[in-house]
């Protein structure tokens, strides 16, 4: 399946409009798509929106920092924005057929990979953080570039990722990450007064006591204060409730909001929920706005197919009368749903304010509930084809008695799939159990679903293999797979 993945490279460039042309230009490459540029040359910054596949659009970032850092000098650099590297920060968001858990996986990629080419030192934030206080970005840039050059050799909590502790003489240390969507989402004040500003974004930002999934800090644009934000979670804390709270904060001091900006793009959800918060409506539904209903409509979602549509083609498959796919699969099938429902109901708990404490949990289940959803649903394929490999080997065996072996082999393999998903399954049962007392009680028939699926999983397959096992005569292979069996049912 396709994957899909957005890119928003910081580039410590916002006033020369050419050296940002020769950075874009650096990172076309074919299944890259640029969505969006911004350039502020208050900020002294260009924001850079890309999309793509996954390889493409790691290597094209990869292009894009090599041609900043021979265009950006960090030690003549200056802009009201903070900064530590010509490539400041590079996050992976994923949109499409990915995880976070594979972003993060690019994250380290990337990061490794910058170093290599360039010899630029790499820290690694968000979810990708190795250190809890890495997670978040401002603890990494703090000092900014000089700061951290002063540091980066003789303070530990200032070693970098990848890379030796020295930075780039001109180039700095650069952040690679994995998150959701970011909105940057600014407020104008009607003052000149930037402590003002400053006042209200410290208010307004999580680490200080305010708002979840909100960073912010003032600084002066064009004359103005302004209260300049990342919104992590548009979901969590809608931006409307942002606005609000500046607003409130600010009056406080006898200002107001003049006008607010996005920088970048913004997902239409967010001004979904914002033209909820402010008109009130009562009953709303993102289906009761005309463009949405239509796409709906159009696109299937909404007609006689709905999710059923999903899952129907191997529903059919199963019942037709052919022997595969068979049990096997539809177990490899169960214990991949049952990955699935877990790791919804740990992503639905992750993040949550009552459930901060197991952040670090629901993170290490996600990741490898992931890892075992993608096998168990290859596993779907993989025991189809086996049992297909048994019917070749016995035919060929007719045909040619030399052909033993290759019975033998096809045997084997068709034992070890399904023991692979009973064993896989079982791993995942007992994630979903430790799952059980850190994530919201109210999604516990999920998680019993899920167990049933993933009991389902282990007991069809384990009567695969038991199957397959009989009148096997390599007694060896037989007893080293009871083995295994055993301590599936211990």
């Amino acid at each position: 399946m396709p994957t899909l993945i957005e890119c928003v490279p910081n580039f410590s460039e916002g006033r020369d409009k050419a050296k940002v042309d020769a950075i874009i230009e650096a990172m076309k490459m074919d299944g890259v798509y640029l969505l969006d540029r911004e350039m502020d040359a208050d900020h002294n910054r260009c924001v850079i929106t890309l999309v793509g596949d996954r390889a493409p659009i790691m290597e094209a970032v990869l292009r894009g920092i090599g041609k900043a850092a021979e265009l950006i000098d960090l030690t003549k650099h200056q802009g009201a924005h903070p900064r530590m590297g010509a490539t400041d920060v590079v996050p992976f968001i994923p949109i499409e057929g990915v995880t976070i858990e594979d972003c993060v996986q690019m994250a380290k990629q990337v990061g490794a990979e910058i170093w290599k080419r360039y010899q630029i030192p790499v820290y690694l934030y968000e979810a990708a953080a190795q250190r809890p206080e890495r997670t978040n970005l401002e603890n990494i840039r703090r000092g900014q570039f000089e700061g951290i050059r002063d540091e980066i050799a003789t303070n530990p909590a200032r070693m970098p990722d990848f890379g030796e502790p020295r930075v780039h003489p001109t180039a700095g240390a650069t952040v690679v990450g994995a998150r959701k969507f970011l909105v940057a989402y600014n407020v104008y004040l009607n003052t000149s007064d930037v402590d003002v500003a400053k006042k209200v974004g410290k208010a307004v930002r999580f680490s200080n006591g305010g708002l979840r999934f909100v960073k912010g800090m003032g600084i002066p644009v064009r004359g103005l204060a302004q209260v300049s934000m990342n919104l992590t979670d548009t979901d969590q804390t809608p931006i409307a409730r942002v606005f609000e709270f500046v607003k409130r904060e600010a009056a406080r001091y006898g200002v107001m909001p003049l006008s607010s900006e996005i920088v970048g793009l913004i997902p239409k959800k967010a001004l979904e929920d914002a033209a909820e918060w402010f008109l009130q409506v009562e009953n709303f539904d993102s289906s009761l706005i005309l463009e949405n209903r239509l796409a709906a409509v159009m696109g299937g979602k909404m007609a006689v197919g709905g999710l059923r549509a999903g899952v129907e083609p191997f529903i059919e498959q199963l019942a037709a009368p052919t022997a595969a796919p068979g049990g096997g699969s539809a177990s490899a099938a169960a214990g991949a749903m049952a990955a699935a429902l877990a790791a919804m109901v740990a992503g639905m708990s992750r993040g949550k304010k009552v459930y901060l404490q197991y952040e670090a949990q629901h993170s290490e289940a996600l990741a490898r509930l992931a890892t075992l959803r993608e096998e168990l649903k290859a596993a779907i394929d993989a025991d189809s084809e086996a049992y297909k490999g048994v019917v070749a080997a016995f035919k060929a065996a007719k045909e040619n008695a030399a052909a033993q072996e290759q019975v033998n082999a096809a045997m084997r393999t068709a034992t070890l799939v399904p023991l692979s998903v009973a064993e896989k399954s079982k791993e995942v049962a007992g994630i979903i159990e430790q799952l059980r007392p850190i994530t919201n009680p109210k999604m516990a028939s999920d998680l019993t679903v899920a167990a049933a699926m993933a009991r389902t999983a282990i007991e069809g397959a384990l009567a695969n293999v038991e199957i397959n096992l009989e009148g096997f005569d390599d007694a060896g292979f037989v007893a080293q797979v009871r083995g295994k069996v055993a301590k599936i049912w211990s």
